[in-house]
């Protein structure tokens, strides 16, 4: 099959949709399929090396914007859209929070939704001008549900089924301004007559988008995102000293506080002798408030020198930093869409313990690998954590059965062959 996928970079963090693409695309490569991967809005950052490092980028997150604050620069000349869309020029520009904050996105998320009715119908023309040369499409991939403003104009063109992977797009549109978030739902229900079948990452997920979408179930079919297992791998030995770690974005949602504040009470419960809390992920200028308010609240309560800070941490780096850890937890503050975070950890033989909501329930159900607590409450996941900490042995079970599942029913093959057999099942039924 000749595939095109259709992906959003983050230019200058990684992001869960992005390393699920890119790792799909390359293994879709590796079978012999013809997958071509396009980046949109801004570059795209993967932890391999990207499956499209030379790929124009197209709606570039510049263009985006003068489109709709600048109608006059809806159709500008090639050579200076161009320059709009320097990988270079957009990776500091990336830096600004408005290029991808729902709060500043509410005219533009609308624009982009209506598609070929948008301010941005000229960039949508750019894209299919540059692809037109190239070998048709038996399948166009959109990463996620913002995109199907895309689909009509797309199947017009090259006369193939849109398929949509459904991937955590509902927070960003809750967390768009009463102005713009009813009217959001109300187009991307309407757009989503464009696609022709859509891929949720969870069953959670999947129902949640299928409901508020209108979907008819035998449109939505559930395959859990993968990861390459052989990447990771368990610790020889237990650390020296009981570790809570956390690796995901330092951004509020992800639930980060809520650990610090569970890791302040063991600490000062005194429950576990020599505890040490290690925070990783990716660290936006953005986000830099938040950590230094975070450790400012732990220097206050005496606490920085059993707290070791690493951000953007590369892919081997992370595998070691899994390894130094006695037990794993994002205690996310939304329903999150899956949390590749969750099975990374579990790869690497370590339990986790995380929120009772969203996909966390679904997950650690399928792989035995960790605790739920109630969300957003401290003092429940500090009571889920001590005890795992002080029981070592248990602990390493959870471990090992979450590894064992994650390599038998979450590895990045599983993923593609799932992916690959509904693909084709779509291009055949597609008049």
């Amino acid at each position: 099959m000749r595939l095109l996928q259709l992906t959003p970079g983050t230019g200058n963090f990684h992001c869960g949709s992005c390393l699920h693409d890119n790792a799909l695309v390359r293994a879709l490569r590796a079978r012999g399929h013809d997958a071509l991967m396009v980046p949109l809005y801004l570059p795209f950052v993967a932890e391999e090396t990207a499956v499209a490092p030379d790929t124009p980028i197209f709606l570039g997150g510049l263009s985006v914007y003068l489109a709709q604050k600048f109608p006059r620069l809806r159709r500008v000349p090639g050579w200076l859209n161009r320059v709009f869309s320097s990988p270079v020029l957009l990776r500091q520009l990336a830096h600004f929070a408005g290029l991808t904050s729902a709060r500043d996105l509410g005219e533009s998320t609308l624009s982009m939704l209506r598609g070929e009715d948008g301010r941005q119908a000229g960039e949508l023309d750019r894209l299919i001008e540059w692809l037109r040369p190239l070998p048709p499409p038996d399948v166009i991939c959109l990463s996620n549900s913002l995109l199907v403003g895309m689909a009509t104009q797309l199947k017009k063109e090259f006369r193939c089924p849109v398929v949509c992977t459904l991937q955590g797009e509902a927070s960003f549109l809750d967390d768009l301004s009463d102005a713009y978030r009813q009217t959001a739902w109300q187009l991307l229900a309407e757009r989503a007559a464009g696609v022709d079948h859509f891929i949720a990452v969870s069953a959670y997920f999947g129902e949640l988008m299928r409901t508020r979408l209108g979907l008819d179930a035998a449109r939505v079919t559930v395959i859990h995102p993968g990861i390459a297992v052989e990447n990771f791998s368990p610790a020889a030995t237990p650390p020296a000293t009981p570790t809570i770690g956390y690796f995901a974005r330092l951004h509020p949602t992800k639930g980060l506080a809520t650990l610090v504040e569970a890791f302040l009470l063991l600490q000062r419960d005194k429950a576990v002798p020599g505890l040490r809390l290690r925070i990783a992920g990716a660290q936006t200028g953005g986000d830099l408030p938040f950590a230094k308010q975070l450790a400012a609240k732990i220097a206050a309560a005496g606490q920085s020198s059993a707290v070791d800070w690493l951000p953007n941490l590369d892919r081997a780096a992370k595998a070691d930093f899994l390894r130094s850890l006695s037990v794993f937890s994002v205690p996310a503050t939304y329903g999150e869409a899956f949390g590749l975070y969750v099975i990374e950890a579990l790869a690497a033989g370590v339990p986790v313990v995380q929120p009772r909501h969203g996909a966390f329930s679904e997950v650690l159900a399928a792989t035995g690998g960790g605790l739920l607590c109630e969300p957003d409450d401290p003092a429940a996941l500090a009571a889920a954590l001590r005890s795992l900490l002080l029981d070592p042995a248990r602990a390493r079970q959870l471990g090992a059965a979450g590894r064992a599942a994650v390599a038998q029913n979450f590895s990045s093959a599983a993923m593609t062959q799932k992916t690959e057999l509904l693909l084709q099942s779509v291009r055949s039924r597609f008049p």
